[in-house]
């Protein structure tokens, strides 16, 4: 039976790793970075040693393809992304699009041909860390944001994603618009310690949570700490408070609800002025639509009530909402049949993380494989995986492939 080289695909992720590589062990490779550049350049040059055509599209998203009996056919995809979080590991994203490449490597070892072609995608700003919101340029390519749109989005210094592919040599022709396609796949780590507490080598991805991002602004009056009464205050920051106490409170109640506050900043920081404007993010997520629905208008019903009683003026901005995602049941049976296949212990399981098979899976038939991380800790310089169970996922990808390619 076909199967991978573990070596080498260790040892691509231990190459890739070094470029942004942090103290802790972990990688700072921020989208459209000179050292997402650089990851991307080494990534492009692997493909081509294996003889793969490569195109770039006007999101600067990659893709590399090995061609198939039958041109003419719907390509087979796998991929994720290379950019990282501001203190990101090494396995976060990157072991898809290196998986995928390996998928690649081992067809040319074996000079296997499969009916349709076979193609490994490296999609630009899956994190959103630099340019919010996240998984922009396959959203893009699904028809989720449009191209404008995509180009648009801006970091923290107001530098647009389409100056800084144009700028790092990454803003291609291809179009960056749906194609026909027979099936998506993505590998990755689970990112959660749902695996590993099962002993299960493999997860089997059904489907994925949905999501809502906000951006929160409240409005009071700066004034002195010393002589303005509590009474006739306006302060920013206490119904920011109240609001996240508040809301943890209501998500509690929910089984599998999740909410985290993630950046909070004030327009004035002084240890004797009360703020009078605060911004900050709310990040919320469940499984069913509905009780995801019911969460978003418990938000703005404590926000109405709460800046009433504290006199504040406040914006709510829904910036992101990634609706509940069910993968497709032939690609869903594809990786289970190579999980079984191979012997590789698995279970099905729910992504709590957003990725870009969420976005594909709008557009295309599209299945995901986890695989265990150490203590379920991802988004963290010390994230990490066990070599064998990179090796079976990329294993269990490989033949899920083979099965929808022919």
């Amino acid at each position: 039976m076909m199967e991978i080289n573990g070596n080498r695909l260790w040892e691509s992720l231990m190459e890739m790793a070094e470029i942004g590589a942090t103290e802790k062990g972990g990688c700072r490779r921020l989208a459209l970075t000179d050292l997402d550049r650089q990851g991307r350049d080494l990534f492009v040059s692997w493909c081509r040693e294996i003889g793969c055509g490569v195109e770039i599209d006007e999101m600067g998203n990659i893709f590399a393809r090995k061609e198939g009996r039958n041109p003419d056919l719907p390509p087979v995809q796998a991929g994720s992304h290379l950019d990282t979080q501001p203190s990101g590991g090494k396995f976060d994203g990157v072991y898809g699009v290196l998986g995928a490449l390996e998928v690649l490597r081992t067809l040319n070892d074996h000079d296997h041909v499969t009916e349709a072609p076979m193609e490994a995608i490296c999609w630009t700003n899956e994190e959103g860390a630099r340019f919010p919101p996240a998984m922009i340029g396959s959203g893009v390519w699904a028809g989720i944001f449009d191209l404008d749109y995509g180009h648009s989005r801006v970091d923290p210094e107001g530098k647009t994603i389409r100056d800084e592919l144009e700028r790092i040599g990454y803003l291609g022709t291809r179009s960056c618009s749906l194609s026909p396609v027979k099936a998506y796949y993505e590998l990755h780590i689970e990112q959660g310690p749902v695996l590993e507490a099962q002993t299960k080598s493999v997860g089997i991805v059904t489907g994925g949570q949905g999501c809502n991002w906000y951006h929160m602004r409240l409005h009071g009056m700066d004034s002195h700490a010393g002589t303005t009464p509590m009474p006739y205050r306006r302060d920013a920051l206490q119904g920011a408070a109240r609001i996240i106490a508040r809301l943890r409170e209501a998500v509690l109640q929910q089984e599998n609800a999740l909410v985290t506050v993630g950046t909070i900043e004030l327009q004035h920081n002084s240890i004797n002025t009360i703020p009078g404007e605060v911004f900050f993010t709310i990040d919320m997520r469940h499984p069913d639509p509905q009780v995801l629905s019911g969460l978003d208008q418990k938000l703005r019903d404590l926000v109405d009530e709460i800046c009433r009683e504290e006199k504040l003026d406040p914006e709510i901005d829904l910036i992101w909402e990634a609706p509940t995602v069910n993968f497709d049941p032939e690609c869903v049976g594809s990786v289970r049949n190579a999980a079984e296949k191979l012997g590789f212990s698995n279970m099905e399981i729910v992504s709590g993380a957003g990725h870009d098979a969420c976005q594909m899976s709008h557009v295309v038939p599209t299945g995901m494989i986890f695989i265990p991380c150490k203590d379920g800790i991802s988004h963290n310089e010390i994230e990490s995986a066990e070599p064998e169970h990179i090796s079976a996922g990329a294993n269990v990808l490989l033949h899920a492939m083979l099965q929808s390619a022919g």
